[in-house]
């Protein structure tokens, strides 16, 4: 029987120690809680998270990233004006590295507008950009002629194909869960403010208790107490 409570107490014990924010939320003071839920509604008015500011940055630095190596081809290649007439104007699939500027763009206009603008809370156009982006990149790879002009047929592809599944997983794995986790905590503290403002609500005040006065020495009713206890009793 003892060995059963005891099983008892582990597991009532280990389920608690399971939620320690819930746990650790609930001993705050009502003070502490209002200031929680003032940081967290001050994080709300910012309108985007950190985590979320950080990987917007990054898809700015693939942009750029990508723009500077193709500014570097186009100068190795007889000069920006002659090579970007012949890759732009005179664009050829087989030979042209224009159009992996333009898929960084793209993946640039898709994931600012999503998670920056419209601040989307899923992974599917994040999904969306990747997925053209390897389709796109592969394709280039085994159709076109990009591996025999030299090491910018090599480095422009493998870096822009690395720095998609980059945001992938950036996204998937820290933007997401960190601001669900937030979310939730949220929640947490806002239902423990609530539970602490009705037990305060529900406590007695000073007010309400009262204690008659006491009665000053040799008053009027203290003489005629002692009278009576005076009088015989018949």
């Amino acid at each position: 029987m003892s060995r059963l409570l005891d099983d008892q107490e582990n597991a009532h014990g280990s389920s608690l120690s399971s939620h320690p924010s819930l746990r650790d939320v609930h001993s705050i003071n009502p003070a502490q809680l209002m200031a929680r839920i003032e940081s967290y509604e001050s994080r709300e008015k910012k309108g985007i998270s950190d985590v979320r500011r950080t990987f917007c940055l990054f898809v700015t630095f693939d942009l750029l990233f990508i723009t500077l190596l193709w500014i570097i081809e186009l100068n190795v290649n007889g000069g920006i004006e002659k090579t970007l007439e012949k890759e732009v104007l005179q664009y050829d699939y087989h030979s042209s590295y224009f159009d992996i500027f333009l898929l960084a763009v793209f993946r640039f206009m898709i994931l600012i507008l999503a998670y920056a603008l419209c601040r989307l809370q899923h992974w599917w156009a994040i999904a969306f950009t990747t997925a053209v982006t390897s389709a796109f990149l592969l394709a280039k790879v085994i159709l076109s002629k990009l591996l025999t002009q030299g090491a910018f047929g090599y480095v422009l592809p493998i870096i822009s194909f690395i720095l998609a599944w980059i945001e992938t997983w950036f996204l998937d794995f820290k933007v997401l869960p960190q601001e669900a986790e937030e979310g939730n905590r949220l929640l947490l503290v806002q239902d423990a403010s609530e539970r602490a403002a009705l037990i305060h609500s529900g406590l007695p005040s000073d007010g309400q208790f009262y204690s008659p006065p006491e009665s000053e020495a040799g008053s009027d009713e203290e003489s005629e107490e002692k009278q009576d206890s005076e009088k015989p009793v018949v």
